[in-house]
This record gives structure tokens, C-alpha cells and sequence, in this order.
């Protein structure tokens, strides 16, 4: 069944014509440097790839373009603990449909502290569970923020929300997110949770040195390593142990 009935956000381009460089960051990450045009799927879009690949960062400027916080939260939050974000916002233009929706929020992982305490300042704790985010374990706060804050007909932009999660709390966030989708949300995720990754028909991008290219489920890293190491662990952690076991050696000899 369809349950998708609009699209919030169609894609996002790189105006090219406006960087002065592509020597200079963030638009040397081969995935800022190779952009033209990405397309988001009406339900969830992942981008995945290695650390510094530039995943965060252009979700970030995404989340920075729809008038949400860059260090988090919705778009009535307006404080800043740091100022790390790049400009990448000022040089991308956004897509858009035709509705526009009803709520929203952008989720970072490595700034949620700064947002449970801006909440807390705020005085909203009823929007999310009615207790402190601080009250709660870094999980259960995420889970607090996803059950209750996340109404739906809405775009959710969400950076690593598996950090603070076991594998069981991930798979509860997969039935979240096909709640959100049900009630006509739209979601882009950058992660590398293999089960997040598991939801079906979304739309997966490789962040990598050759620029951002689709892929599918099984055909990503996080698929297959993880299927290799849990198939064979024995034989995997015997190969990693004795390598390491090698080169610490050598490195003693050496010394």
C-alpha cells in the first residue's frame, strides 16, 4: 500500500556557480565537490559512508535550509554552544512540494545534550514525555524524543540516532519510523545502523571518495560486514587478533 500521499522535500542542488572553490571546506569532501542534484525519497532517504565522507555535513545544511537550529532541535529553538557549522547551507537550494509540513525537527547526535538543556531552559518537557531529557539515559531520552515530540506530517531530519541505542532500542526506532511514515512524514537519515538500514524501500546513498552514488540494502558495508561477522566471528576475530598480534610484534622488534 502506498501510504506516501506528498513530498516535502524534493532534493537539494549545490549551486556550483556560486563556490569561489572547491579547494576549500566543505566543498573538498569529494561528496560536497561531485554534487549536482539528489534526489530524497518521499519516505526515508539514508546517506551512509565513512567518518569525514561529508554525510553530517550536508544533512546539516539541509536541516540549516529548512529553518532548523544547526546544532538541533525544532525550528522555534534558536541558541548556539559553539559555531562549528559550515556555510554549505548558503550555497545549496532546496526542492520543495507543494504542502508544506505541519512539523519537523532535526536530531544530531553529538549536540542532543545542548538540546535537552535548551528544552529544559525553555520549559517544554511536556512536548517530550513530560520529564527532563536530562532525567533520563542518553537512549531513553532519544526514544523519549522520538515517541512523543514527533507527531507526524512532518519532515525529520535525523544525524547518527542510533549512537545512544542497543540493537533492540534500534529496532523499536524502525517501528517509529514507519509510524511517522504512515502518518505522511518524510525522513532523511544519516547513519550506521545496520538495522535502521534495513527499512524497506527507502532510499540509500553512499557518501564516498567518488562522490554520492545509490546503492541498495545488501549491497552496503554495513549489510555485508555485519552478515560476515556474525556468520563467521570466530574465524574473523581469529584473523583480526592474530594480524594485530603481528604488526604489535613487529612493532616491538622494532624498538
Amino acid at each position: 500500500m502506498d501510504i506516501i500521499k506528498k513530498t516535502f522535500l524534493q532534493a537539494v542542488r549545490l549551486e556550483r556557480d556560486q563556490v569561489t572553490s572547491f579547494e576549500a571546506y566543505p566543498f573538498c569532501i569529494p561528496a560536497v565537490r561531485h554534487l549536482t542534484r539528489l534526489e530524497f525519497h518521499p519516505a526515508v532517504t539514508f546517506f551512509i559512508g565513512e567518518n569525514g565522507t561529508g554525510k553530517s555535513t550536508l544533512l546539516e545544511a539541509v536541516a540549516t535550509k529548512c529553518g532548523f537550529n544547526a546544532e538541533g532541535g525544532s525550528k522555534n529553538f534558536n541558541f548556539a554552544t559553539q559555531d562549528t557549522h559550515s556555510d554549505l547551507h548558503d550555497f545549496i537550494r532546496l526542492e520543495r512540494g507543494v504542502l508544506h509540513p505541519s512539523d519537523g525537527f532535526f536530531l544530531r547526535a553529538e549536540s542532543f545534550y545542548n538540546v535537552a538543556t535548551e528544552i529544559d531552559r525553555l520549559g517544554v518537557e511536556r512536548a517530550y514525555g513530560g520529564r527532563s531529557l536530562h532525567g533520563q539515559s542518553h537512549g531513553e531520552a532519544f526514544l523519549s524524543l522520538l515517541q512523543h515530540r514527533f507527531q507526524g506530517d512532518g519532515v525529520y531530519l535525523l544525524d547518527e540516532p542510533e549512537a545512544a541505542l542497543s540493537p533492540q532500542r534500534q529496532l523499536s526506532v524502525l517501528t517509529l519510523i514507519h509510524r511517522l511514515v504512515y502518518h505522511q512524514s518524510q525522513l532523511v537519515i544519516a547513519t550506521h545502523s545496520p538495522i535502521l538500514l534495513a527499512y524497506p524501500n527507502a532510499r540509500i546513498y553512499l557518501f564516498s571518495d567518488g562522490g554520492i552514488s545509490e546503492v541498495k540494502y545488501t549491497e552496503t558495508e554495513h549489510y555485508q560486514i555485519t552478515k560476515d561477522f556474525l556468520n563467521r566471528h570466530e574465524r574473523m576475530l581469529q584473523l583480526l587478533i592474530s594480524a594485530e598480534d603481528e604488526d604489535l610484534e613487529s612493532k616491538r622488534r622494532k624498538s
